[in-house]
């Protein structure tokens, strides 16, 4: 059984604070790839940020998706990552038109369950790695969820509850 279990959905809506909570009990967890890059690429010469240049920033979140599933192939139970392959590769259709089913193989499964974080306005807030407004976050989540159906994986909508709610939620229906 695939025990990669991606945590995806809206900017804002709550996906690093779940996964602190799943880390905080026990489990492995994969920090956001954008998140990365956009603080590597805000010390460096900020070329591949994605409000600078999308396309290459997201080509840098595919392969360092390729890279957390590599590294995280001997970890033992469940391990969930903030957004993965599927939501950069989304992303670089999203920029070039590139279809999404391109980049993606069978090589980089994940569990086929998704979660997605629906659109919170009331806790969304912008920071230094996360300049889009919200109605692009919510068009980004749109196009996530129409892609990982499309692709095979069953999509389960996170409840708006508190973020320990949310971590018994994900792992109930996990079993």
């Amino acid at each position: 059984m695939n025990r990669f279990v991606v945590i995806s959905g809206c900017s804002g809506g709550g996906k690093s604070t779940l996964l602190a909570e799943l880390c905080a009990r026990g489990f492995s967890v994969v920090e956001e790839p954008g998140r990365r890059i956009v603080k590597r690429e805000l010390e460096g010469d900020g070329a591949a940020l994605p409000w600078v240049d999308l396309a290459a920033f997201a080509r840098l979140a595919i392969e360092t998706a390729i890279k957390d599933r590599e590294a995280a192939a001997g970890n033992a139970g469940w391990t969930f990552f903030d957004r993965g392959l599927i939501d950069a590769a989304v992303a670089l259709e999203h920029a070039t038109g590139e279809p999404a089913s391109e980049v993606l193989s069978a090589r980089h499964p994940y569990h086929s369950t998704v979660f997605m974080t629906p659109p919170w306005p009331e806790i969304y807030e912008g920071d230094p790695e996360r300049r889009h407004a919200l109605d692009e976050a919510i068009a980004e989540y749109e196009r996530l969820l129409a892609t990982y159906p499309a692709l095979g994986y069953d999509v389960v909508i996170l409840p708006k509850v508190s973020v320990a709610e949310r971590a018994g939620f994900v792992l109930r229906k996990l079993g």
